[in-house]
């Protein structure tokens, strides 16, 4: 089987749960093969991806890779599509992921999809396309196919690949050097679910009313082990921080549950979550377009219903 290679995405040597997926998704389509770049990895993480089908993991340890903003991974993975000809490369189609693929499909003259939500047979892919307006099935035409990912499109399933280790060097051109990574500060993490990656998404909008009473939101999310997540609106009137905002000028989910509490279903929302499995909508207005788009549907006042609903969660468990 030909190789599929996964770029892998890590933080302090532990691989994210995105990768998992990928590999799995890989895994229906050829012998997937994880590429580490920069140091930091673990046995741990070369276990995790074995667990998950890495049948071969490339590790290119050299700190160059992640002291340099995005042009070194490209320049990595464009080595390793010359060296092995893949089948294709897979990568999360998170704000990073999506510019290593552009620069990767320059490099390597090939065509390139983002925001990829399936990949079938003949790497044809189901994407979302006009933000969010327009769902299609595209194929890349030319060279390597190079496909971006959503997080939480696929559900990450564990078999065993033979995780056989390589390593890999790379020489940078000068122009992958051009911006260095100066300073990071590391973000304190919560309890709570990276809003990207995580299976259940609480969000609320402009209906919330007001920052205090975003604690509702909290709850329901709180009970369920799921993220906190915004409209632009909610973001916009200060009552919530904008990095979890969801739409198309915020972050793009594709969770398994999406619960929208108080949001009308504008467009731009739409574009950030209709992708995913099962949506449910609480609004008082029977018109607000998103129940065009809900699988389930509730009419009523949110400070009503959800604190009805964070009840009787907590009473089943």
């Amino acid at each position: 089987m030909s190789e599929i290679l996964v770029l892998v995405e890590h933080a302090e040597g532990e691989v994210k749960k995105v990768t998992l997926e990928l590999l799995t998704l890989a895994r229906t389509l050829g012998s997937p093969a994880a590429v580490w770049a920069g140091p930091g990895i673990t046995a741990e993480a070369k276990a995790r991806l074995a667990e998950y089908g890495a049948d071969k993991i490339y590790v290119a340890g050299s700190a160059d890779l992640v002291d340099h903003v995005v042009a070194p991974k490209a320049e990595l993975l464009a080595q390793l599509v010359a060296a092995a000809s893949p089948a294709a490369v897979l990568v999360a189609a998170t704000a990073e992921g999506k510019e290593v693929a552009g620069r990767l499909a320059v490099k390597t003259d090939s065509g390139v999809i983002t925001d990829a939500v399936g990949l079938g047979e003949g790497f044809v892919a189901d994407q979302s396309i006009f933000g969010g307006g327009v769902n299609v099935r595209a194929k890349v035409r030319r060279g390597t196919p190079i496909v971006a990912v959503r997080p939480n499109s696929t559900a990450p399933v564990a078999a065993a690949g033979a995780g056989v280790e390589e390593e890999v060097t790379v020489a940078l051109s000068d122009s992958a050097r051009a911006a260095r990574v100066v300073e990071r500060v590391k973000q304190e993490k919560g309890a709570r679910p990276e809003l990207t990656e995580a299976a259940i998404v609480v969000s609320g909008g402009r209906g919330v009313g007001s920052a205090e009473n975003f604690s509702v939101i909290e709850e329901l999310a709180d009970s369920l082990g799921a993220a906190v997540g915004a409209s632009r609106a909610a973001t916009d009137a200060g009552w919530y921080p904008h990095q979890f905002q969801v739409g198309q000028t915020g972050k793009t989910v594709s969770p398994q549950l999406y619960i929208a509490a108080g949001i009308s279903g504008a467009i731009q929302h739409r574009a950030g979550m209709q992708t995913a499995k099962t949506i449910v909508a609480i609004n008082k207005d029977p018109e607000a377009p998103i129940f065009e788009l809900a699988d389930y549907g509730v009419v009523g006042d949110l400070h009503q219903v959800v604190p009805q609903l964070t009840d009787e969660i907590k009473k089943r468990k």
